[in-house]
């Protein structure tokens, strides 16, 4: 239940009154109930079928199929039709999901769906005044996204509400759930026990449209924790340790799941810390098994008959006896020492003890400019607490931050709860600055002053992603990503040649001393505080509601569809840039200024690859005008290229599109007439959201060939009359001399996806089908 009162929000939850009583999903949707005997009965189904013990992935994914008696089931090569629970949205792909929405023709949401403001706000000067900023700023957008969330049935969380990812933590997600969202850290829920997935908005309209969601069955990888997590370790060491063994690939295709005695000794939110930064090894997910840490947090966030719930189905919120996992790996948490990763990748992971040495040995700048703690990753209350800890000994000695500090709370909640509890106030007076509740920095949403772009830096933060240039605009900030404790510890010495468990540091006396271990509340004594009501319901009916896009806007732009395919081979195309090495969707839609244009395709299609290397000059932004030969901006020359009627290509490495999922970098190449996305591999959501938008995301069957391909040749796809799943494609090159190779390409298209491509896109195919059963 939800009450207003002075902008307070206040919760009152009536205990079970009987057994398998009807719980809602949330306190803001008290008509929407968990369905435990659904999911308990496509379990059962499924289990008889496959006749073996479940992983709790299989469990959850199973016992949302669709049709769990007919489903065809195979790890790593089926796809599978199923049924989410929910879908959340972050405000900066919202835009694109909710224009897809609305060009779908429905009158409303067929799942409880919410949007969450929290990606347009930029680091400046501080919480509050960079609040008011954003919100005048951001007027337009966020009247967009409040009036179609009113009109569709979707709820709405305004700015400075938090991160969407610490709001579904403490509203939202439950074991056993699942729950897409369009952003790629979607995974944080499953510190809860939930199967939560990012992905593009065109797969969350899907959802919303009430049509079952594809995915290929996922690998399910074990992590197998033993010991416990003590000292200056903590569940992030845990997340930069599996990155550095599986790499930022190594996940693709699969679930991450842990297990083992040692999950116990991980708070909820630590679990959720680990599951969220599991998208930076491109795991489809990862998830924990429902325990008392779970149950606790349930309690405390106001959902203790969703844990009373959860107990009496617990069989099939935890993994069977005997189960079998696609690979294992093991992890001593006792054994495990606290790690800091980079820079410029996530996966390059150092023992914090080891990082000033290897830092001077490769000329890394050691000298640590900003310490920023917070984001989706790392901003809970004990995150909070550990770093206030830290802050409270080197107080205590007449010490403050060397380096610039930042706090970004992860919610309304935790920001309240931290300024009542005296956490806030201790990390301002060692000199940090309290940011506002929202992505800022991590997502580089930074006003950035205290250097000149180009200048050799290093930051630490708390982070899950430091990809070059991705905080800051600068490609040369060396930023590393560990815990919020270490950050807090390093910022106060100002290097990273510090390691807390070793090292002293010298007080304002002269006197010697040395930071003991942090240790505090994994949640508070009291009932957390709510602190300002921010949360917008949709109205019963909506139907009234109007929405406005502008025809003039420069933010917002209603969308036109997509061509069909003509029935012929794509002959001829060009080679708008052949990519060299590592190509994630920040190179290929970057964010930081362009997050203002995210509802506006063809004005946020002025950055497509302008961040991607091209092979033939060593430059990025810089490609060859092949009907011209002059060089310039790559989305200039796309544009030039659509003008002249003329089809295009893109050639890529491997892991093409890793990290965000924003269907930006799928959208903007279709918009400017790319066909075709050719590459020895690609991340999941990336591949996806290519095939939405009736692009060709093919790979070469031979990776050796990427090497056959030059930026001047022409490219054809030919036998497309008989593309089919499974079969793969012909590529002739053909190169300026006159000479021709012949290539094959593979892809994932099933038949269904195949229909995308024909009709132009999933959202074509989708009005092709509405118009059939009308």
């Amino acid at each position: 239940q939800h009450a207003l009162n002075s902008g307070i929000r206040r919760y009152h939850v009536a205990p079970v009154l009987c057994q398998r009583a009807k719980v809602a999903m949330s306190h803001f949707e008290p008509n929407e109930h968990i369905n435990y005997e659904k999911l308990e009965k496509n379990i059962n189904i499924v289990r008889k079928r496959l006749d073996r013990p479940l992983t709790l992935s299989e469990k959850i994914v199973y016992g949302h199929l669709d049709d769990p008696a007919k489903q065809e089931i195979e790890r790593g090569k089926t796809y599978l039709r199923l049924r989410p629970d929910r879908v959340a949205m972050q405000d900066a792909t919202a835009q694109m999901a909710m224009l897809q929405f609305i060009s779908s023709g429905l009158p409303k949401v067929a799942v409880p769906s919410t949007i969450h403001c929290d990606h347009l706000i930029e680091a400046q000067s501080g919480g509050e005044k960079d609040l008011r900023r954003a919100k005048d700023i951001n007027q337009e957008v966020y009247n967009f996204l409040a009036t179609a969330g009113a009109k569709y049935g979707v709820g709405f969380w305004k700015p400075g509400s938090g991160i969407i990812h610490q709001i579904i933590l403490e509203n939202y997600s439950y074991p056993g759930v699942m729950l897409i969202g369009t952003d790629s850290h979607t995974p944080n829920g499953g510190g809860l026990g939930g199967i939560c997935i990012g992905v593009g908005g065109a797969d969350a309209v899907d959802v919303m449209a009430g049509i079952p969601w594809e995915l290929k069955c996922p690998k399910v990888i074990g992590v197998k924790l033993t010991g416990k997590l003590s000292g200056w370790s903590s569940p992030k060491d845990v997340i930069l340790k599996v990155a550095g063994i599986l790499t930022v690939k190594g996940g693709t295709g699969a679930i991450i799941e842990y297990h083992g005695p040692g999950v116990d000794s991980i708070s909820c939110t630590g679990m959720a810390t680990i599951c969220n930064m599991g998208a930076e090894i491109g795991a489809t997910t990862s998830i924990f098994p429902y325990n008392a840490r779970m149950k606790k947090y349930l309690g405390k966030t106001g959902r203790a008959d969703i844990a009373a719930l959860a107990d009496e189905f617990q069989q099939h919120l935890v993994p069977d006896a005997g189960c079998q996992y696609d690979q294992v790996i093991e992890i001593n948490l006792s054994e495990l020492k606290p790690h800091i990763n980079g820079p410029f990748t996530p996966d390059l992971a150092h023992p914090v003890s080891d990082i000033g040495a290897v830092a001077e040995k490769e000329g890394w700048p050691v000298d640590i400019r900003v310490g920023l703690i917070g984001s989706c990753t790392n901003s809970s209350y004990e995150d909070m607490g550990r770093s206030a800890a830290v802050a409270k000994q080197a107080l205590a000695h007449g010490l403050k931050c060397k380096s610039k500090f930042t706090i970004t709370p992860g919610s309304e909640q935790i920001r309240a709860t931290i300024e009542r509890d005296g956490y806030a106030q201790i990390l301002r007076d060692v000199g940090g600055l309290v940011l506002a509740n929202a992505c800022g920095p991590c997502i580089g949403q930074w006003d950035r002053k205290d250097i000149k772009k180009g200048e050799k830096n290093t930051i630490v933060t708390s982070y899950n992603r430091n990809f070059t240039g991705r905080n800051d605009a600068n490609p040369e900030t060396h930023a590393f990503v560990t815990s919020p404790e270490i950050v807090t510890a390093l910022s106060i010495a100002g290097t990273l040649k510090f390691n807390p468990e070793t090292d002293y540091l010298t007080g304002a006396d002269g006197k010697k001393f040395k930071l003991e271990a942090p240790d505090a509340d994994e949640l508070p004594k009291l009932e957390f505080d709510p602190g300002q009501d921010t949360y917008q319901y949709p109205p019963k009916d909506g139907s009234g509601q109007h929405v406005d896009v502008s025809p003039t806007s420069q933010r917002l732009q209603l969308l036109e569809p997509f061509d069909k395919w003509d029935g012929k081979d794509l002959e001829d195309m060009l080679i708008l840039i052949k990519v060299k090495g590592k190509c994630t969707t920040d190179h290929i839609s970057a964010a930081g200024p362009w997050l203002k244009f995210r509802g506006h395709l063809d004005n946020i299609s002025n950055n497509l690859l302008i961040g991607a290397i091209n092979i033939e000059n060593g430059k990025a932004n810089s490609v060859r005008n092949a009907l011209t030969q002059e060089f310039g901006p790559v989305p200039d020359t796309a544009r030039y290229y659509k003008k002249m009627g003329v089809k295009w290509a893109v050639i890529g490495d491997e892991n093409y599109g890793e990290g965000s999922s924003r269907e930006h970098a799928a959208l903007e190449p279709r918009h400017l007439g790319g066909r075709v996305i050719i590459t020895k591999s690609f991340a999941r959501i990336h591949e996806t959201n290519l095939k939405k938008q009736g692009l060709l995301p093919l790979t070469f069957a031979d990776p050796a060939d990427y090497n056959k391909i030059h930026p001047v040749d022409k490219l054809s796809i030919v036998g497309l009359a008989d593309f089919a799943p499974g079969k793969p494609l012909k590529c002739v090159i053909k190169h300026p001399n006159g000479s021709q190779e012949t290539i094959m390409l593979n892809h994932t298209f099933n038949e269904s996806q195949i229909e995308w491509f024909q009709a132009g896109s999933a959202l074509n195919r989708m009005k092709e089908l509405q118009q059939k059963s009308s």
